[in-house]
């Protein structure tokens, strides 16, 4: 490969780590061509991008971003592909639904990962990127425990109005007879 070729490459990595605030560094090496194009689409399905790398010109494209990437280095050996996402947890839930009956040890394996701006080495840390939830779940939550504590007031004070309002009733009615 020419010189200004890995240049173009370079920056063109540089680009696309820029843009996605997660990715997931993953070993494909043993899928055959019908696994890795059922990966490649449900990757499109879920809005996940799938890009095959040289390790050297990644190193080089994350060593040109501002920021320290030194933790990922370690995991550039071997075939890589990157899986860039919006989402924090999309790539590993799709990393453990696809290997789900190989117990985890198919492929894609994890290698590391860079999420919510922290590192995540070893494939023994895909469980637990699979549990962090999104920019949107937590915005949900964070929603719900609002709303909780008015939803109760509202609740009990419907309630005793409720029940002030019967025994008000009952004691009426017992002066009548």
């Amino acid at each position: 490969m020419r010189k200004e070729d890995k240049g173009i490459i370079i920056g063109q990595l540089e680009e696309i780590v820029k843009s996605y605030p997660n990715f997931y560094l993953t070993d494909i090496e043993a899928l055959n061509a019908e696994k890795t194009s059922k990966l490649r689409r449900e990757c499109f399905a879920k809005e996940i991008k799938l890009v095959a790398v040289k390790n050297s010109l990644l190193h080089k494209a994350l060593m040109n971003i501002d920021g320290d990437f030194s933790p990922l280095f370690e995991a550039l050996k071997g075939n890589t592909a990157v899986m860039f996402s919006q989402t924090a947890n999309a790539p590993a839930r799709l990393i453990k639904e696809f290997t789900k009956d190989t117990k985890g040890e198919g492929k894609p394996k994890l290698k590391a990962a860079y999420v919510q701006e922290s590192f995540y080495v070893g494939a023994d840390n895909l469980d637990l990127l699979v549990n962090i939830k999104s920019k949107n779940e937590l915005i949900a939550d964070v929603i719900a425990l609002l709303q909780s504590p008015a939803k109760n007031v509202i609740s009990a004070l419907q309630s005793s109005g409720q029940t002030i309002l019967g025994e008000l009733k009952t004691l009426e009615e017992r002066e009548q007879k």
